[in-house]
């Protein structure tokens, strides 16, 4: 059987991770939820009936290993195959060679496709035929949400499978296994105490080729047969957090952190202000993303929430990080216990869907600006009533175009300040109610 031709086999010289890779089913650790008994994934393996498939995850949860099973499992000839070193004329000699294994030998050809969102789309579309026409069956591995980075055309043909970050548990078999196998370290007596595996596994993130390949620089590194969580944490050194600033990832995050202020959640707040910038998010782009939210969902609740936010832009921008992180913690936390209110951004969403819907509606010849003769002879500006010759400072009279009678974007909530803002305009609102002083014969004091 021929098994990534293009890659070669993991001989004894290979990583750890490369040469305990799983060989059957029955060998993989983790996804459960796709290649338990009775799931979907096992059982078209099994049965020889896959057809293109996108396997999405994230690094080190077995994308590559679970394509190496699959032609083990269905006796097919698997094809490795790279987006950043390959392109399209390789494609085509794949093909070729898919057709004549297909034609004499009666041998599916299997096209694993490593981080396939490298391909653009015009360079994914050279997949669509070969994939249509059954010439190959394409097993794309990726990073990245296909619904971003994969060509819609070739995503209606595939089935996409997630695959999710293994857990401490699953890491920790993993790791005995190295320890047992001899493939693995299981020809030299090493002896790695339960709480350095407890800690590795924990350490990994859910990445199986973290786990293992630090396992094997422990054990290269080691002076004597035995390990400790020390011997781990200085092979390990500082593993970086799974965060694209320009992918899926940095998006999950920047929601979370911002769904935590609307929930009212200090502590989660800060913990995703954190990740962001453990792993290096810029920190004028979190506090842009405060002084959005101040205005969104904050608001008139507590107006100094806005006033906070673009302090903390001033700070930041003034002194940098590290010390930003204080006034990004400080602001966080005042925005986060902050009463909330989104009725200032539903007030001018509503405003502006009424005029895309009514268009330009004449304004009131009584607030028209009447600069010249003519424009008075008008009636531009006439009748029109100075607010601060009534009582309140408010004039019984209309703002609003006359279709629009009585309408109200703004209702504020009855949250924070802005419930005196509610009292506030329901008082006005009796005063407008109340006639007019001037035509009563008086004038407020």
């Amino acid at each position: 059987m021929e098994l990534f031709e293009q890659a070669g086999r993991g001989g004894a010289d290979a990583p750890l991770a490369e040469r305990l890779r799983p060989r059957t089913l029955d060998e993989m650790v983790g996804q459960e939820h796709l290649l338990g008994p009775g799931k979907v994934l096992r059982r078209l393996i099994e049965a020889d009936r896959l057809s293109s498939v996108i396997f999405w995850g994230p690094p080190g949860t077995g994308k590559t290993t679970l394509g190496q099973v699959i032609a083990n499992t269905t006796r097919s000839r698997l094809v490795f195959f790279s987006a950043v070193l390959q392109g399209v004329k390789e494609v085509r000699e794949i093909v070729a060679r898919a057709k004549e294994e297909k034609a004499f030998h009666g041998r599916k050809t299997l096209l694993f496709v490593d981080e396939i969102h490298r391909f653009n789309k015009a360079q994914q579309d050279a997949f669509l035929p070969y994939v249509e026409q059954g010439d190959i069956i394409l097993i794309g591995a990726t990073t990245e949400n296909p619904s971003f980075e994969i060509n819609s055309a070739l995503l209606s043909r595939s089935r996409v499978f997630v695959l999710q970050p293994l857990a401490a548990p699953q890491l920790r078999i993993l790791l005995q296994r190295a320890l047992n196998d001899p493939r693995g370290l299981g020809e030299r007596p090493l002896r790695v105490s339960e709480e350095a595996l407890d800690w590795l596994a924990e350490q990994s993130h859910g990445d199986a080729r973290v786990a293992l390949n630090t396992l094997e620089v422990a054990a290269a590194a080691a002076s004597g047969d035995e390990l400790g969580p020390e011997a781990m944490r200085e092979a390990m050194q500082k593993k970086a957090l799974l965060y694209d600033k320009g992918a899926e990832e940095h998006y999950n995050v920047i929601s979370a952190f911002i769904k935590s202020l609307r929930g009212s959640d200090p502590d989660a707040a800060l913990y995703w202000l954190a990740r962001m910038l453990e792993a290096g998010e810029d920190a004028l782009f979190i506090v842009r993303r405060l002084v959005i939210f101040a205005a969104e969902d904050v608001g008139n609740a507590d107006p100094r929430g806005l006033q906070m936010a673009m302090a903390a832009q001033q700070a930041v921008h003034f002194v940098g990080l590290p010390e930003g992180r204080i006034v990004l913690a400080q602001a966080v936390t005042y925005l986060a216990t902050a009463p909330k209110s989104n009725a200032s951004y539903r007030g001018i969403e509503e405003a502006l869907a009424e005029v895309r819907r009514s268009g330009a509606l004449p304004i009131p010849l009584h607030l028209r600006n009447a600069p010249t003769g003519l424009m008075k002879e008008l009636g531009y500006g006439k009748e029109y009533r100075y607010a601060h010759d009534y009582e309140g400072g408010v004039a019984p009279q209309q703002h609003l175009p006359e279709a629009l009678g009585e309408r109200r974007f703004y209702r504020p909530t009855t949250r924070g300040y802005e419930k005196m803002i509610g009292e506030r305009l329901r008082f006005w609102q009796s005063l407008r109610q109340g006639g007019n002083a001037e035509d009563e014969g008086e004038k407020p004091e």
